[in-house]
């Protein structure tokens, strides 16, 4: 049964937090607010954070610098997931990524469906893996940020929630890297 296992030590993760977007500021950026709030309520490590402009160079920079941040086990991007032609966060994204989450976009929309109907079908929000760090591509609004912190998230960067986390997989998740080294 899923849960959280008290016996086990908390374990603090490093995250940042880069929004996307053209329009947004430090002063306006609620989504990115939302996510810090919840990142710190949890007690995990914000290690830094980050605006940059719809522009999927831009964005990959940015989130390949941050998996090679040995401080830095978690980033989460919010903002570019839709349609529109300025929508191109998950164009910059997913070409870093090693291993796809395909499970992530389907437990988000789940959640979403719950809250906003079909219009979840809107989002293109993604996950992956690049350089033993975990990316998450979240929309931009603040509610969903809220629904994949509080529903998937900050369950899965607990160490203690049990069956199972992303935290007790982390030192996996360069094991092809180090093998690759002694060959």
């Amino acid at each position: 049964m899923a849960g959280l296992d008290e016996k086990r030590p908390f374990i603090a993760v490093g995250i940042a937090v880069l929004t996307v977007s053209d329009t947004r500021t430090p002063e306006t950026d609620k989504s990115g607010d939302t996510l810090v709030a919840r990142i710190m309520e949890a007690g995990h490590r914000l290690v830094d954070r980050g605006i940059v402009p719809d522009d999927r160079a831009a964005i990959a920079a940015r989130v390949k610098a941050w998996t090679e941040n040995e401080d830095i086990d978690v980033v989460i991007t919010t903002g570019g997931t839709g349609f529109t032609g300025r929508d191109v966060t998950p164009e910059a994204l997913e070409p870093l990524f090693e291993k796809r989450m395909d499970g992530f976009s389907a437990i988000f929309h789940r959640i979403s469906y719950e809250k906003i109907g079909t219009a979840t079908i809107q989002s293109r929000a993604t996950a992956g893996v690049a350089n033993a760090t975990f990316i998450f591509g979240l929309p931009g609004s603040p509610g969903a940020c809220r629904d994949a912190w509080d529903g998937i998230l900050k369950g899965q960067l607990d160490y203690r929630s049990v069956p199972c986390n992303f935290v007790e997989i982390m030192p996996r998740l360069d094991e092809h890297l180090k093998r690759g080294a002694t060959k």
